[in-house]
């Protein structure tokens, strides 16, 4: 791993005083095929002073930029040496259910977890980030979280900047609270501290040339809306999932939890300047979080709201100072970058609408829990069985007083409505999080393809992680067709026999390709490990589950192919 940062060579072009600013760290970087991430308990110095409890991946807060080339296969150990069992979710995507990292795929703590797959998605900034149900926001706000970048021949044509740390620029913008010892607090309203890439009053010598900028809105709640001081112009080239069709023209960018962009901005014209990077929340309309009032009424509060400095006015986010430029500079925008082909509407096998609510009407409506369809998150419920290859229509109705980023696992989609309109330009590309306005509605389509598996559930929630972890969120299978073939794309775990499933009191596990089983780890929907079976070696096991309860299992088989997960329902 290479710590990167930028080297301050032309500090004499700038007559400001930087001090109290800190310099903008870059995350390391993996690339390859075979990745290892250690997730641990940490500390950070973000206060001189202080020493401030964190997680950390591979480092002490946020972790290493993973760079993937599409259609290579890969591995992932992640090491939970937390003291707490977490999940990792490759947010964006397109894996398997399995793979997916969602609250079923537990990891408790002094275990390895390995998934493998291949990379199938679009050029574009991804990200990682724990899922535990109900514990979400504390272990993504403690830093377990990190960026990946997928790299794809159509993007890696064009003449944009993507030299990491040079001309290519990761921000991951996070709004956090501290107490007064400096330990980071969750689940509350005074989120008024602003970092990007963990680092407090950022800057970041800039090159006057064109540079992209990678978004990340990691923030728990916050909504930002973007813009260079100045109004500079700057171009969105890409959204969640993939480049748009052409640059986008804005001086006003709004993301919101979970949703990344990405953008080029000319500072060809602006050497010697400093040029902060604003959220113009004095602009956000009302019922966002961030705005200056939270709710569609002014009776609607949240506690502590209104004394948050961050909430309803315009604040730097951090500093670009202006430097000369790289070797090899990039200095036009090209003009178009990819062909995005939507579903059409008339192409959908099925349609479902999705209502936001509020658990109880009123004053306090806006501080939640919230509902899906007047219904709480329940880890044993299916919400949806959705036929493999299905396109669909999926239409968000927000009757609650605040927008809520929706969020679903496993697939992208393109917007087609945002209350009747058609999307903006800047979105009308590959997405996987949407904002849906408080009071409107939001619909798009997508489809379910590539996976199929009848026990491993993909989510959908909302991506303010509070409302997340109270209960906002729902679940759905991608059902496989009866007719599976051998030449079918349809990709799922068939050489290992598990069944039956449900099962009794007993399951087999069969390796008809005459692979071995070496170990055999059985673990419970809390992730503790209730049978461990080692040194077998034999193709065939019967394992005994009579003393265990009813329920959801996860089965962990290492074979000497490596290892298989699969999920069994005991029912007695």
């Amino acid at each position: 791993m290479k710590k990167i940062y930028i080297i301050l060579i032309t500090l004499s072009v700038f007559s400001q005083n930087v001090s109290g600013q800190n310099l903008l760290a870059i995350p390391d970087t993996l690339s390859g095929t075979n990745f290892s991430l250690n997730i641990y308990d940490t500390s950070k110095v973000f206060y001189s002073g202080f020493t401030t409890n964190t997680y950390g991946v591979n480092t002490n807060y946020l972790g290493p930029t993973l760079f993937l080339n599409q259609g290579d296969s890969i591995s992932i150990q992640v090491n939970n040496q937390l003291m707490d069992t977490t999940t990792i979710h490759w947010h964006g995507l397109h894996v398997s259910a399995m793979n997916d990292g969602g609250p079923h795929t537990t990891i408790p703590p002094n275990t390895v977890w390995n998934p493998t797959f291949k990379v199938r998605d679009h050029a574009s900034t991804y990200w990682y980030h724990p899922h535990l149900h109900m514990m979400t926001n504390l272990h993504a706000s403690l830093g377990a979280a990190g960026l990946i970048i997928v790299r794809d021949s159509i993007e890696g044509a064009l003449n944009l900047p993507r030299r990491y740390g040079i001309d290519d620029f990761p921000l991951v913008l996070q709004s956090k609270c501290f107490d007064a010892g400096k330990q980071i607090v969750v689940d509350n309203a005074y989120d008024s501290v602003m970092m990007v890439n963990g680092t407090i009053d950022a800057y970041l010598p800039t090159p006057a040339q064109v540079v992209r900028f990678r978004i990340l809105n990691a923030s728990s709640e916050r909504v930002y809306n973007i813009g260079f001081q100045g109004n500079l112009p700057f171009y969105q080239i890409g959204t969640d999932g993939g480049l748009l069709n052409a640059p986008v023209s804005l001086t006003r960018l709004r993301i919101a939890p979970g949703e990344r962009a990405e953008i080029v901005v000319d500072f060809s014209g602006n050497f010697g300047q400093t040029i902060n990077l604003v959220s113009f929340a004095s602009e956000l309309p009302n019922a966002i979080y961030g705005a200056t009032q939270p709710g569609m009424g002014a009776g609607q509060v949240i506690p502590g709201y209104t004394s948050n400095n961050l909430n309803g006015t315009n604040f730097n986010i951090m500093t670009f100072n202006i430097v000369g430029q790289t070797t090899s500079p990039v200095t036009t925008i090209p003009t178009t970058l990819t062909t995005n082909n939507p579903w059409a509407i008339g192409s959908a096998n099925a349609s479902k609408t999705l209502t936001f609510s509020p658990v109880t009407m009123g004053p306090t409506a806006i501080q939640g829990p919230f509902l899906i369809n007047s219904t709480s998150f329940d880890m044993g419920v299916i919400n949806y069985s959705i036929p493999f290859n299905n396109i669909e229509i999926w239409t968000l109705n927000n009757q609650s007083p605040i927008a809520h980023p929706f969020h679903i696992h496993d697939v992208q989609f393109f917007i087609t409505e945002i209350n009747g309109v058609a999307p903006p330009a800047n979105m009308a590309g590959r997405k996987d999080v949407v904002l849906v306005p408080a009071g409107q509605t939001v619909k798009f389509t997508t489809k379910f393809e590539t996976f199929c598996d009848s026990m491993s559930m993909y989510m959908y929630h909302c991506h303010m992680l509070p409302h997340e972890d109270d209960g906002m969120m729902g679940q759905f299978i991608v059902t496989c067709p009866a007719n599976v073939g051998i030449n079918s794309n349809v990709q799922f775990e068939k050489e290992l026999l598990v069944y039956p499933n449900p099962a009794n009191t007993n399951i087999i596990i069969k390796q008809p390709s005459s692979e071995m089983i070496f170990e055999i780890i059985v673990k419970d929907y809390s992730g503790k490990i209730v049978i461990f079976k080692d040194n077998i070696h034999s193709e065939e096991v019967n394992l005994d589950l009579l003393n265990q309860s009813t329920g959801i299992y996860f089965v962990e088989i290492k074979t000497s192919k490596g290892l298989i997960h699969k999920k069994i329902s005991l029912a007695k």
